[in-house]
């Protein structure tokens, strides 16, 4: 989810990184947006229920890690669940993944815990269905969702060409591009950035998204050539889970580095190998998305450039 939605006051769930608490999300707001500090990206919050140990009188906050906090879900209003359907549960002031074990009377079920082997009873009103945040995109999606996302798995099976900018020239004032850089330790990354105004025949200045100056006052701006940039790609749906060696885009200190599936692990996580700097690093689903190439005025998916060049 592209920052600028975490906007002051915005409503969120946020994960625990505490003992005890991993697994579990908690609600709360965004007191200040997300900013970077050093390699992270940061954001200030406040519990909606959970309270500071010095006054309990006061709601607690603090600063966490961007990757810690999502959009609330959304809810179906009435749901009956089935057993071993995985759904989260209304429980010491957070939400907690488990699954439901046994289906009782008068819309009631039992719900087991794997982080702490417990099993609890609960109503269909504690209960949601367990949903991920993947790639800006709740899955499963809703009922009413659903049908966007087919069309959306239909239309991502075929070569990208929405971006009317089918050349660098066409790139004007307000313009969302992508960047690329010659510099040593940022070869192969794309950066997002707006185009500020154009140079001449092939250059532009344009202001980066995530980068900013040394004091952190502001954006970074810059000349760029019309070789070193391009158009934002499309956002392509990914409703299923990463292929082995399927390669892949990773948002990673600020930018999209193109990697290799090396290793799919549980909850939507993956290895992501990087020849060019020889590591191998984890991922969440929502940090990655299906690399594409730009050529020839038009999106290319991974394999048909592959394709394309040979």
């Amino acid at each position: 989810m592209s920052d600028f939605q975490f906007k002051e006051g915005t409503k969120i769930e946020i994960s625990a990184e505490d003992d005890g608490f991993r697994g579990a999300w908690f609600s709360g707001t965004v007191i200040k947006p997300p900013a970077k500090r050093g390699k992270r990206k940061v954001v200030f919050v406040e519990y909606d229920k959970l309270v500071s140990e010095q006054k309990e009188s006061k709601r607690l906050r603090e600063t966490i890690d961007l990757v810690q906090i999502r959009p609330i879900p959304p809810r179906e209003s009435t749901r009956e669940f089935q057993l071993s359907e995985e759904v989260d549960a209304n429980y010491n002031d957070g939400w907690w993944e488990g699954v439901v074990t046994e289906v009782l009377e008068g819309c009631r079920y039992s719900v087991y815990f794997r982080s702490s082997g417990e099993q609890l009873e609960f109503g269909a009103a504690d209960l949601r269905l367990h949903r991920e945040w993947d790639n800006g995109k709740w899955v499963p999606p809703t009922e009413e969702e659903k049908e966007v996302s087919l069309v959306a798995v239909r239309d991502s099976s075929i070569v990208v060409d929405s971006n009317k900018d089918t050349g660098t020239k066409t790139f004007s004032k307000g313009s969302l591009v992508e960047v690329s850089s010659d510099e040593d330790g940022f070869q192969g990354a794309w950066f997002s950035a707006m185009v500020v105004d154009r140079i001449g025949e092939d250059k532009f200045l344009v202001e980066y998204k995530d980068l900013r100056t040394e004091d952190d006052k502001e954006f970074v701006k810059e000349q760029v050539d019309d070789l070193h940039i391009r158009p934002s790609p499309p956002e392509m749906s990914k409703a299923g889970k990463f292929k082995l060696y399927e390669e892949v885009d990773a948002l990673y200190n600020d930018g999209w580095w193109v990697g290799v599936i090396s290793k799919i692990l549980s909850r939507s996580n993956y290895l992501v190998y990087f020849k060019g700097t020889n590591e191998e690093l984890q991922f969440k689903q929502s940090d990655l998305r299906p690399h594409q190439e730009w050529i020839d005025g038009k999106w290319v998916r991974a394999s048909e450039a592959l394709n394309l060049s040979g």
